[in-house]
């Protein structure tokens, strides 16, 4: 069967409450889709007019009040308000028949959320939707917030995809849309929700982004990112001598006392300091090479240097957070590198692994925030190219 694209678009209202990880758990852990891209947006006046009359022209006639409803909920809330934009997020998801399995996993508009003793919970919808009607004319509605948005047939899917085509070129990745009252205080940090949470349908990479939201930061950006071995290496340049001067000479004993035990004989001091200048250092570069390989999906010893700016198979989540001490309290919840140090409630802790898959990354100060940024090139995103190159196929 063809393999196309839909989307989910997750309201300002839902990115708002914080809800974004609950909506991405539920998402990645039933679904037998890929997750492709991931873009945080600010929609324009323009932009929600188009996508409320695309709404409207669905041809979906088992469900016209339903058309009309997220048309009129498009129009209010998607618009700027007070001068302001608002963050949308866009979830791209790739695979055999998108637009019924978002539906389903999203859920209806209307019967599930009547009455409280007719929710579920198990759609979205039922979770974070709300639709209140008068109690004297049940067909009034007085309160309507959709929580997600998603189309239900691929014809509509592709209009949408266009629109976001023309929409997405002028928009930034980074969707800074607050005015603080002292903004000496604000700084940004980064995430890194690593490679070993995407190897299968997990609510992992949701869950952690809902851990992280006990910090009371707003999301400003968000990819999924593709490191290539460049990037890796570049990245995570700075472990390799921290790595080579602690593991030297721990390793350079250790080889030391196996030698010792092997051959019944004791080594000297400077014996061992060789050892550790050779053997220790292998060990130390060796372990940088793997911590590379993890990010990348890519050895840096097998592959060729006009491919090393390749992305590589392997993929992950960056996002940028913001808010006050927006390192620190990020650093909180993630916890130390080793997770059998971590305290019980951290990402780590529930997540990791050893300390190279330990689940996520985050920036270890300002001045880390800037560099790394630079090398993922977080204002580009990798969404708009994906849309763009489906569009052409199916044209």
């Amino acid at each position: 069967m063809e393999q196309t694209i839909s989307y989910v678009m997750v309201t300002p209202y839902t990115v708002a409450k914080s809800r974004t990880g609950g909506v991405l758990a539920r998402l990645l852990s039933r679904l037998d889709l890929e997750l492709v891209g991931a873009q945080m947006i600010a929609p324009d006046e323009e932009f929600a007019k188009t996508y409320a009359n695309q709404l409207r022209n669905q041809r979906d006639h088992k469900n016209p009040e339903g058309a009309e409803l997220l048309a009129n909920y498009v129009e209010k809330n998607l618009v700027p308000s007070g001068g302001r934009r608002h963050r949308t997020l866009l979830l791209l998801f790739r695979g055999e028949e998108p637009c019924r399995k978002l539906s389903d996993i999203c859920g209806a508009l209307y019967s599930e959320n009547r009455s409280i003793e007719s929710i579920t919970g198990e759609t979205i919808r039922d979770t974070y939707a709300d639709l209140m009607t008068d109690p004297n004319d049940p067909k009034k509605i007085t309160y309507f917030e959709p929580a997600v948005l998603t189309p239900r047939n691929q014809e509509l899917a592709d209009d949408n995809l266009k629109l976001f085509a023309r929409f997405l070129p002028e928009q930034p990745n980074i969707v800074e849309n607050m005015v603080y009252p002292e903004p000496s205080k604000i700084q940004q940090t980064l995430v890194i929700i690593k490679p070993d949470n995407w190897m299968y349908a997990s609510s992992k990479p949701g869950t952690i982004i809902d851990m992280f939201s006990r910090t009371g930061l707003r999301i400003i950006g968000i990819k999924v990112h593709r490191f290539s071995l460049a990037e890796a290496l570049e990245f995570y340049g700075p472990v390799e001598d921290t790595l080579c001067n602690k593991l030297a000479p721990v390793f350079g004993q250790k080889a030391k006392e196996i030698l010792n035990r092997e051959f019944n004989m004791v080594l000297s001091d400077k014996t061992e300091k060789a050892l550790a200048g050779s053997f220790g250092i292998e060990y130390a570069e060796n372990q940088f090479r793997q911590i590379v390989e993890f990010m990348s999906g890519l050895n840096p010893l097998t592959v060729p240097v006009e491919e090393r700016n390749n992305p590589g198979p392997v993929k992950c989540m960056i996002l940028i957070y913001e808010g006050e001490d927006a390192v620190k309290k990020i650093r909180d919840v993630l916890g130390p590198t080793d997770p059998l140090k971590a305290p019980g409630g951290t990402v780590r802790r529930e997540f990791g692994s050893n300390v190279m898959v330990n689940t996520a990354h985050a920036s270890d100060s300002p001045e880390s925030v800037i560099r790394e940024k630079g090398i993922v090139r977080i204002e580009e995103n990798s969404l708009l190219d994906i849309i763009n190159s489906y569009l052409s196929m199916r044209n």
